[in-house]
């Protein structure tokens, strides 16, 4: 089965997140997984983003959900 690579901008409008904070959670660890399969060229698999999206389900305010 071959994954869906998509863009950076793809993720934004997925996500609501800007361009900049994506690049800030790729440097910090705390995003998506991300390949870079060039000096300049960013890209993450779909499901993955979903995945990390589908992880950060929240049941309240200030608590993260518990398994």
């Amino acid at each position: 089965m071959t994954e869906e690579f998509i863009k950076p901008t793809t993720v934004r409008e997925m996500t609501g997140l800007s361009i900049a904070a994506l690049a800030q959670l790729r440097y910090h660890g705390r995003g998506p997984c991300f390949y870079k399969p060039t000096p300049k060229t960013v890209l993450y698999q779909r499901s993955e983003v979903l995945a990390w999206i589908e992880a950060s389900v929240q049941t309240r305010t200030g608590y993260a959900a518990i398994a």
